[in-house]
């Protein structure tokens, strides 16, 4: 039976955590750039920025979930933004994308945070179905409106 174990990575994951994400961002339809991949996260370890959890399989790199903190003004309290899981395809199906969403709540709940909060694309009928089944609430009450800042 294989061992999954999750875990906070840190700066010594930072080129684990760097494929996961690389693949992670290849998910969404954007070009590999593995060495933009270690920037962007040396940057969030290196500012406290993020928290990553990193789940492997019999030592193996599996899956990553990076949670953003944020907070919430009419509750005036602590929420966290699950802004990236990714779980790599030859895992998938092995109960690494629960294992990380159980961790990031675990860490949200110790640290006195009100909610976990995250977003996916609407064709991601795989990651809706295991938020749903995880307990997570699609919000039926907000809209989500973008206003790029780039060119």
């Amino acid at each position: 039976m294989s061992a999954l174990s999750v875990r906070e990575a840190n700066l010594d994951d930072l080129e684990i955590v760097a494929g996961l994400f690389d693949g992670y961002r290849q998910f969404y339809q954007q070009a590999s750039d593995l060495d933009g991949a270690r920037r962007f996260l040396r940057d969030r370890f290196e500012h406290g920025q993020s928290t990553i959890f990193l789940a492997t399989i019999d030592g193996r790199a599996a899956g990553f979930t990076q949670l953003y903190p944020s907070f919430s003004s009419v509750s005036m309290k602590r929420l966290f933004i699950l802004n990236d899981l990714f779980v790599a395809p030859d895992c998938r199906q092995q109960g690494v994308g629960r294992a990380l969403l159980d961790a990031a709540a675990r860490y949200g709940r110790a640290l006195g945070a009100k909610e976990l909060l995250l977003q996916t694309a609407i064709d991601n009928l795989a990651g809706q179905a295991l938020y749903e089944s995880s307990g997570w609430i699609r919000d039926q009450s907000f809209y989500v409106y973008e206003l790029s800042l780039t060119s």
